[in-house]
């Protein structure tokens, strides 16, 4: 596996080849270098690359084939296994992914996860015998049968780009769709090697996968909008997540939304407070704080709110951000100059809004180069002010005060979002009465992990519909069909 040249290429219908539009720079975060090229899709790639995952499901039998897919699913992690030393190096220099997290969730979490989609479809009950009725008195032997939606268009972020990408390819294929992948231009390489990879060292026929990396973002739309397209699965923000709603609402497709977060850490007042503010200020570190589940409101007993803030801006105040190649950095920079700054601009308002800082607030001195953000804690405001109800996607922590647990359960759910949250308590079981009332998709109690292959991840409200991984996120790419034949 290699990108010849610094160089990459769009996977169309089984062939690697240049974009229409060219290539355009892929760009190293932590030090502003440029990595070299990506291709640039035009409309016309992105109009051959659904034409050709039409075809592949229309004339192939790739979508009844179940050993054929799991045998080729199985091969691509394979050889991401193979090769997942240069996919690290590669992961660290474009993602701007801290090191360690590598080991996780940014790329060999993602590609173990592809096993869970192979495995599920090769046990999977695609057909459910409902035996024999007399429905309106005639004799009927029915059935339920799931089946493929058809051709999926999906559209990923740059956050955890390895793990959205991978966890919409394995499901998608394994439930036999074909599918064309547009990712971020922010992170095209990473993308574009998948395609390598399918093309050279798996038996995924032609048109069944097709990688289209693009700085045009109307190329989404299109995916959006085409008729040949049958579903589209979005990861990103509520705002884009919105626009590819409406565009697919005039073919009336199936929909996956994966959106935006301001998830809640809420430590109850029996809470041992300086293991929780801690957790909450290290994870809001984690990657830069982009990643939309991250808690990035901490909300704290009003009698021990100083305290609370000192905690986490100790913790987080001690986190340097730095060097994503060096094993110890959990804080390396954001992706972009763009996304620099518009972690500043919130920064700048939460001390309009009447906050003030415990720690951090602006790029860090000893960095002249790189995007890098302080990790940052906020404190002295509501939950009314917009730092606290808009997503940031930086390393900061807005602390909030809560006068019990019903006003704790009130603050977390006061959001436009419902992806994640967190509780803290040494009571276990008033912890989970807390979390039982809280109005999101994902919710960890004392430290426990939902991030897993087999457990489904999603939002309540504006945080998307529908669910990523686990069986759930597998039946998203199905359709169901009712067969009743008449029995003589």
């Amino acid at each position: 596996m290699a990108l010849i040249d610094g160089t990459s290429r769009l996977l169309i219908d089984g062939k690697l080849t240049s974009g229409g539009a060219g290539g355009f720079a892929t760009v190293n975060p932590a030090t502003e270098e440029v990595l070299g090229e990506a291709a640039n899709a035009d409309a016309a790639d992105m109009d051959r690359a659904i034409d050709a995952a039409r075809r592949a499901f229309d004339d192939t039998d790739w979508s009844t084939n179940t050993e054929l897919r799991v045998r080729c699913i199985r091969q691509l992690r394979d050889v991401l296994r193979e090769h997942v030393e240069e996919l690290r190096e590669l992961t660290i220099a474009e993602v701007g992914a801290p090191r360690m997290l590598t080991a996780g969730a940014q790329l060999e979490g993602p590609i173990a996860d592809l096993g869970f989609a192979a495995d599920t479809a090769e046990s999977y009950e695609w057909t459910q015998d409902l035996g024999h009725a007399t429905p309106l008195g005639i004799p009927t032997r029915r059935s339920v049968v799931r089946e493929a939606v058809g051709v999926v268009g999906a559209i990923t972020p740059w956050n955890f780009p390895h793990q959205i990408n991978l966890a919409k390819l394995g499901p998608a294929l394994a439930a036999g769709n074909t599918i064309v992948l547009k990712p971020a231009p922010d992170t095209p390489w990473v993308a574009a090697v998948l395609g390598e990879l399918i093309a050279e060292h798996t038996d995924i026929p032609p048109g069944v996968v097709n990688i289209v990396t693009s700085t045009d973002h109307t190329l989404g739309a299109m995916l959006a909008g085409d008729p040949r397209v049958d579903m589209v699965s979005f990861t990103g923000s509520t705002a884009t997540g919105r626009s590819v709603m409406a565009d697919a609402a005039a073919t009336i497709k199936k929909v996956f939304l994966e959106l935006g977060g301001k998830s809640a850490f809420v430590v109850l007042d029996d809470a041992d407070l300086a293991g929780a503010c801690s957790v909450a200020g290290f994870s809001v570190c984690l990657h830069a704080g982009q990643g939309c589940a991250i808690t990035t409101r901490l909300v704290v007993p009003r009698a021990r709110y100083d305290e609370a803030v000192a905690i986490a801006a100790g913790t987080m105040g001690s986190i340097k951000p730095g060097d994503p190649t060096k094993p110890g950095t959990v804080c390396g920079p954001v992706i972009s100059a763009r996304q620099r700054d518009r972690v500043q601009s919130y920064l700048d308002l939460a001390l309009a809004e009447g906050g003030e800082f415990a720690c951090g607030g602006g790029r860090p001195a000893d960095q002249p180069a790189g995007f890098f953000i302080e990790p940052t804690v906020i404190a002295g405001l509501t939950n009314d002010a917009r730092v606290a109800r808009e997503e940031i996607f930086g390393p900061v922590l807005t602390v909030i005060a809560h006068d019990g647990d019903d006003d704790a359960v009130r603050i977390a759910n006061d959001s436009p979002y419902g992806l994640s949250a967190t509780v803290y308590g040494a009571d276990a079981d008033r912890a989970a009465r807390v979390a039982a009332r809280l109005r999101a998709g994902t919710v960890n109690i004392n430290g426990g992990v939902w991030y897993s292959a087999d457990m489904p991840f999603g939002g309540y409200k504006q945080s998307g519909n529908g669910r990523e991984m686990g069986v759930a996120g597998f039946e998203e790419y199905l359709e169901i069909k009712a067969i009743a034949t008449a029995a003589n």
